[in-house]
């Protein structure tokens, strides 16, 4: 999900609360805060040297101890306010993908992206999940495929003396 259609979302839902579904059943507590909205450029080079480039936004979450026992979330509107004033600050690049930076005891810290929502009568409720590494460079250096075959070509190109990965 885009920054932008995340915005939307909270803007047609803001007479709900919002809540994060960071694993399966497990929630981000109702004390969490939104403490920081990140406008972050990435810049790499993969290991076939293949260059990549893009932006992402990351709201960080966490959990305040001093409300620990807090059992009402906060509103979507809030929600909403806080980005607003941000982006007002520091524009948001709004095709960029937004992500949730979370951690707490039992889970640790990620930036986890969207990979659904529901909506209930009273919440809606962002369901995020963890990313997985990958190479961007399989064709490059010779991954297998799900088959397991690696094409003759590729595999003489990544040779150990190539430099390939």
């Amino acid at each position: 999900m885009n920054t932008s259609e995340f915005l939307s979302l909270l803007k047609q839902h803001q007479e709900k609360s919002l809540l994060f579904e960071y694993a399966n059943d497990k929630y981000v507590g109702a004390n969490y805060h939104i403490t920081e909205v990140k406008n972050i450029t990435i810049d790499t080079v993969d290991c076939g040297s293949g260059t990549n480039y893009w932006k992402e936004t990351v709201v960080q979450l966490w959990e305040s101890p001093k409300e620990k026992g807090k059992k009402e979330f906060m509103s979507v509107y809030k929600a909403l306010s806080i980005l607003s004033k941000v982006d007002n600050i520091k524009p948001m690049v709004k095709d960029a993908e937004v992500k949730f930076e979370y951690s707490n005891a039992d889970f640790h810290t990620a930036q986890l992206f969207v990979d659904d929502y529901n909506l209930d009568g009273k919440s809606l409720i962002m369901k995020l999940s963890v990313e997985k590494t990958d190479c961007k460079a399989k064709a490059t250096c010779g991954v297998a495929d799900k088959t397991g075959e690696v094409p003759e070509e590729v595999a003489a190109c990544c040779d150990p003396d190539t430099g390939c990965c």
